[in-house]
C-alpha cells in the first residue's frame, strides 16, 4: 500500500441472511485529506463504517490501515491503533460538566477501558490543563462548567469530538454530523472539523451536500451496496450516474 493511503479496503461485502448490504468496495483514503462517503438511503454507509470499525464482521474482503490488516482485528484494539469513530465511543454525561467530560475521556486513554471513578480528586485536576486544551480547541471553553445537558444540539457535538480527540485519533469516521442541525450550528461545526483535520484524516458520512462540497477533498459515492463513482465534488457532482441515484433522488 503507498505510503500516502492511510486506510484501504479490497473488496468489502457484508452479507445478511441473504440481503446485501454492502457488495465489493475498494477503497483508499489519503493520510490527512476529509473523504467523503455519500449516497442515497440504503446505500450501505453506515453498514460499511461498521465494517471499517470492527462493529461487524465482514462476510468477504480485506481492510488495510497504516499498513496492517485489520480485517479480523477487535474494535477496542482498531481504537488503539488510532483510528476511531466519533459519535459512537464518545463518553458524554448529561449530568457532568464540559470539564468532568473531558477529563473522564483522558482518563480512559491514559487508564485503559477502567475509568476509575473512585480516584482522588487531585488526580482529575491533574487532568484539567490538558482538558482545557482540548476544549479550546473544539470552542467550548466559555461552557467549561455548564452542565452536557445544557448544551446545544451543535455544541454537543463539539463536546463529542473533544472527548473523541482526548484518545488520540490519527484517523477519525464522522458518522452524519450535520445530522439534525440549525444552519448555524452547521456552520460551526464544519468550521470545527476543518480545524481538527490540520494534523489528521477525516473519513465522513454525511448527507449535507453543501458540507460535502466545502470540506471534501475526495468523495466516494455509494448505492446499492457498491461504488458508483469518486473524485472530488466538480467531478462526481456532474456524473450522470450519481444524479440519477442520488442528487436527482433528492437526498441532501
Amino acid at each position: 500500500m503507498p505510503d500516502d493511503i492511510i486506510l484501504s479496503t479490497t473488496g468489502l461485502g457484508r452479507d445478511f441472511k441473504g440481503f446485501t448490504a454492502v457488495g465489493n468496495v475498494d477503497l483508499q483514503v489519503r493520510r490527512g485529506s476529509i473523504h467523503a462517503l455519500i449516497g442515497p438511503n440504503g446505500a450501505g454507509k453506515t453498514t460499511c463504517f461498521n465494517l471499517l470499525t470492527k462493529f461487524l464482521e465482514p462476510s468477504r474482503g480485506s481492510i488495510v490501515y497504516k499498513g496492517r490488516d485489520i480485517t479480523r482485528t477487535k474494535p477496542a484494539d482498531v481504537a488503539r491503533l488510532g483510528l476511531v469513530r466519533s459519535f459512537q465511543i464518545s463518553a458524554v454525561f448529561g449530568a457532568m460538566t464540559v470539564l468532568e467530560n473531558v477529563r473522564i475521556a483522558l482518563q480512559r486513554r491514559k487508564r485503559g477501558d477502567s475509568f476509575d471513578f473512585w480516584r482522588s480528586e487531585s488526580v482529575l485536576r491533574s487532568l484539567n490543563a490538558e482538558a482545557r486544551a482540548l476544549i479550546e480547541a473544539v470552542g467550548l471553553t466559555p461552557y467549561c462548567d455548564v452542565l452536557a445537558a445544557e448544551l446545544s444540539y451543535g455544541r454537543k457535538r463539539a463536546l463529542e469530538i473533544a472527548t473523541t480527540l482526548a484518545l488520540e485519533p490519527e484517523m477519525l469516521l464522522l458518522d452524519e454530523p450535520m445530522a439534525g442541525m440549525g444552519h448555524e450550528d452547521v456552520e460551526r461545526t464544519s468550521a470545527l472539523i476543518r480545524r481538527v483535520s490540520q494534523n489528521r484524516t477525516i473519513l465522513m458520512v454525511e448527507h449535507n451536500l453543501s458540507v460535502v462540497a466545502s470540506l471534501s477533498d475526495r468523495i466516494t459515492v455509494l448505492a446499492r451496496g457498491n461504488v458508483l463513482a469518486e473524485g472530488d465534488y466538480a467531478t462526481v457532482s456532474k456524473d450522470s450516474r450519481v444524479i440519477e441515484a442520488y442528487i436527482g433522488a433528492g437526498h441532501g
